[in-house]
């Protein structure tokens, strides 16, 4: 189980007291998760939401032709499913399965909604740590909206790259960024296939290396709506 000082990295957390961490401790379970073993499916009930103590999580929702659509990818030191706390289903609105051996803490939904009740720091860490991720999924659905498959690639390999290397090592499988992204798989290859063709990169299994990073940011800044899959 993840001591105090870990828990309190995920800001849903931070302003708990230790009292208030003993509490939550006492009526959590720790899970563990193989690689691609589910959590939760959509609509089962919502007794918990979780803290990821390592590995990685992604959450996705299920087409009726049964496609995959990757909601969010969920890290250490991050909570998820805690807005079940105010939605009033009682059921989860998304699947969720482990990308990676994962530890997690299961935290009881209903004594923390009670204990919240009491602690008006916690209810505004709470709607702090809910609202900016509400802003990051507005925003993503915005690039998702206005934006083509090759300008969401050229943001999101942008973002990812670090600032002093020109090498990235994808720690996901490369369908799984696709969906994060909804670019088809076949989209993807064709992509990075045109990207390398044209010098800006150069794809080597799971890495990528970026040559022409000027190159690479004014697609980015493109607004054309076109090869969306």
């Amino acid at each position: 189980m993840p001591t105090n000082d870990a828990l309190r990295q995920a800001p849903l957390l931070a302003q708990l007291s230790d009292e208030e961490i003993d509490r939550l401790r006492a009526h959590a379970q720790p899970r563990r998760l193989d690689t691609g073993q589910w959590l939760f499916a959509q609509d089962d009930p919502a007794e918990h939401f979780f803290f990821v103590h390592c590995g990685q999580i992604r959450l996705f929702r299920l087409s009726a032709e049964g496609e995959e659509k990757i909601i969010e990818l969920i890290g250490p030191s991050q909570t998820f499913a805690e807005a079940l706390l105010f939605m009033g289903t009682g059921r989860y609105p998304v699947c969720a399965a482990a990308l990676s051996p994962s530890e997690l803490l299961a935290i009881d939904a209903m004594d923390f909604a009670a204990m919240l009740r009491t602690s008006p720091d916690t209810c505004f860490a709470l709607l702090g740590g809910l609202s900016q991720r509400l802003h990051a999924l507005i925003a993503e659905i915005d690039n998702l909206a206005l934006h083509s498959a090759s300008v969401r690639f050229a943001r999101w390999l942008l973002a990812e790259l670090p600032a002093d290397a020109d090498e990235l090592t994808l720690v996901l499988p490369k369908a799984t960024l696709a969906s994060r992204l909804t670019i088809k798989p076949e989209t993807w290859s064709r992509i990075t296939r045109r990207l390398s063709e044209q010098g800006v990169i150069t794809v080597n299994g799971q890495q990528i290396r970026v040559h022409d990073r000027s190159t690479l940011r004014r697609l980015g800044e493109q607004d054309e709506a076109r090869d969306t899959r």
